[in-house]
């Protein structure tokens, strides 16, 4: 009975996505890009406003407030910075993840957009332990 009082039994699931308001960053065209293009760019810091927000409507409720987990899903903050870590954001966003038919993260690419997305990725890279040295 604890554990169905518990606000941890509800964060994970069912999570309708929430739309980014993607309107002042640079489009990016419907090709994935390989590697994050705000990365290193003029628009950079509005991607990372941009991926905080998103972050927290669309990734909190299972990867956890500034993207501690709580251990329901994996911790985000210990995603490699730059390509090799680009790479496996692009194919879990991309994606998703399923374990024996139970979805276990949502195609987030079918709700978020692209430029969504790896604004969601600029922010993680500000908040991961190797940028924070932890």
């Amino acid at each position: 009975m604890a554990l169905l009082a518990s606000p941890l039994a509800w964060s994970h699931g069912s999570v309708t996505p929430q739309a980014v308001d993607i309107k002042d960053l640079e489009p990016l065209g419907d090709e994935w890009r390989e590697e994050n293009p705000y990365r290193d760019h003029p628009q950079q810091e509005l991607a990372i406003d941009i991926g905080a927000r998103a972050y927290n409507s669309n990734c909190a409720a299972c990867h956890g407030l500034e993207a501690k987990s709580g251990g329901i899903a994996p911790d985000l903050r210990e995603l490699e910075n730059g390509a090799w870590g680009d790479e496996w954001f692009k194919e879990r966003v991309i994606n998703g993840a399923e374990r024996n038919g139970r979805v276990l993260m949502p195609r987030m690419a079918d709700y978020v957009s692209q430029e969504g997305l790896w604004a969601i990725r600029t922010w993680l890279e500000t908040v991961s332990m190797e940028t924070t040295g932890q």
